[in-house]
């Protein structure tokens, strides 16, 4: 019988003989240092994003700013001329279309948060019922999110059309003097377009409250039921205040549509006769008749600068860190 000692012997003339010795085990905490091939493929995956978005997001921010400090036609570098703030003078103080654009952008903002947004809220609580054919309801709401706005625009034109438009075949005025003009009218003409936009946006924000309402733990609810809570005061002080992450992702998305809207009224009659909107405006004044880079500049930078208040909230809000 072989001692131990002969034991070790062998294994280490076996260790020397071919035999790999046992790896020795990784400290922990050891960070592994990046290899060359790793430090490439992250430089592709950072840097190509990071350019694409210089190209598209940041340099036309940046040429939009200086452009709005100049005057010129769009035709020829040589032609740029500084004009200082005189693009900006005239906007605000000469430019006939502005106020009532800002007034217009103002009551897209209240119409979707009074009156969009709270129909999103109701379609989600009902939907979260569990009633029979909830998810052919969803997809049924969820439909006019997946549109272009463009393509919503042509929708609700066929439905508002003066002579052969739906709605005025079904109040009857169809073909006759007593037809309303649901677009040509500037009287009511807005109001059509925020019932076309409330469409769209009321679907989306049933999206993110049904996924918010699944998220709300069960037992807060069974909680409430127990201490003689009915449903109206388990979903206002319970269910709702709960879902505040999602109420906050909600207020800033409803804000940039109200900004950012520009779809619906260009397809109706390019942002005039009672639809202006500051993004209608940029729009006519970069590519319309009447072209002027310096002042469709500054028609984009003043929306640059009001877009940024929200985003700004919402990103700060995102990112600050708790304090314990």
């Amino acid at each position: 019988m072989s001692t131990p000692t002969e034991l070790s012997d062998s294994a280490r003339r076996g260790s020397h003989a071919g035999q790999k010795p046992p790896a020795r085990p990784r400290k922990p905490g050891r960070v592994r240092r990046l290899s060359r091939r790793d430090k490439v493929v992250l430089g592709i995956m950072v840097g190509i994003p990071t350019l694409v978005q210089l190209a598209f997001v940041w340099i036309p921010t940046l040429l939009s700013v200086f452009l709005s400090f100049t005057r010129w036609n769009g035709l020829s570098l040589s032609d740029i001329r500084a004009a200082g703030v005189a693009n900006y003078s005239y906007v605000f103080t000469d430019n006939p279309a502005f106020w009532p654009a800002v007034q217009h952008n103002i009551l897209w903002l209240l119409f979707l948060a009074v009156i969009a947004t709270p129909l999103g809220l109701l379609l989600a609580v009902l939907l979260d019922q569990q009633i029979r054919g909830s998810k052919i309801y969803q997809s049924i709401f969820f439909v006019p999110v997946m549109l272009s706005l463009a393509l919503v625009g042509i929708i609700w034109q066929l439905f508002y059309q003066k002579d052969n438009g739906l709605l005025n075949f079904l109040l009857g005025t169809a073909g006759t003097p007593a037809a309303v003009d649901w677009f040509g009218n500037s009287s009511i003409n807005i109001w059509a377009a925020l019932v076309a936009a409330t469409w769209r946006h009321a679907g989306y924000v049933m999206i993110l409250y049904l996924a918010g309402l699944k998220g709300v733990d069960a037992s807060l609810k069974e909680a409430a039921s127990l201490d003689g809570a009915n449903a109206t005061q388990t979903f206002f002080r319970i269910v709702f205040p709960a879902m505040a992450p999602i109420n906050i992702v909600i207020v800033v998305i409803t804000i940039i549509e109200s900004l950012r809207a520009f779809d619906v009224v260009w397809v109706i009659n390019k942002g005039t006769n009672g639809l202006e909107l500051i993004s209608a405006l940029v729009i006519t004044y970069l590519i319309g008749e009447g072209q002027s880079i310096g002042i469709g500049s500054a028609f984009a930078v003043i929306l640059l600068v009001i877009s940024l208040v929200p985003i700004t909230i919402y990103l700060s809000r995102t990112f600050r860190k708790e304090k314990f």
